[in-house]
Order: structure tokens, then C-alpha cells, then sequence
């Protein structure tokens, strides 16, 4: 992820941080890189489970695939 997150609080009458604001900009970059994240351990899990090798691009898919399917 690129550059610095502008983010703003939402605080309580105590003064404790409650929520973030973040600009839209900023939360998909987010998004995306937990996505990223995700499919990278699923690659390592695959990769150490032992079992037979796929491409890369066909992991993805599936993952992909499965996502879709429960959301």
C-alpha cells in the first residue's frame, strides 16, 4: 500500500476513539490489499498442504469463485 492513510475519529464524550473515517479512496486501497492478503495465504496453505499443484492463475479463480458464492 502506497502513501499515507488520512483517517479521522469519531470520539466519545470521554474522549476514546469510537470509529474511523477514511476517505473512499483510502478504503478501497484497503480492501484490495486484504484481498491481496488473503490470496496469498491461501496459496501458502495450498502450497504446504502437500497436495497437487495447480497454476496460480486457476487458484485464484476458485477462490474467486468460492467468494462469490457466499457473499
Amino acid at each position: 500500500m502506497s502513501g499515507m492513510i488520512k483517517a479521522r475519529y469519531v470520539i466519545d464524550e470521554k474522549g476514546n476513539r469510537i470509529s474511523v473515517l477514511l476517505d473512499i479512496d483510502d478504503f478501497n486501497r484497503l480492501i484490495e490489499d486484504q484481498e491481496e492478503l488473503d490470496e496469498i495465504r491461501a496459496y501458502d496453505v495450498a502450497k504446504a498442504s502437500g497436495d497437487e499443484t495447480i497454476p496460480f492463475e486457476q487458484a485464484i479463480a476458485e477462490i474467486e469463485r468460492e467468494r462469490i458464492q457466499f457473499c
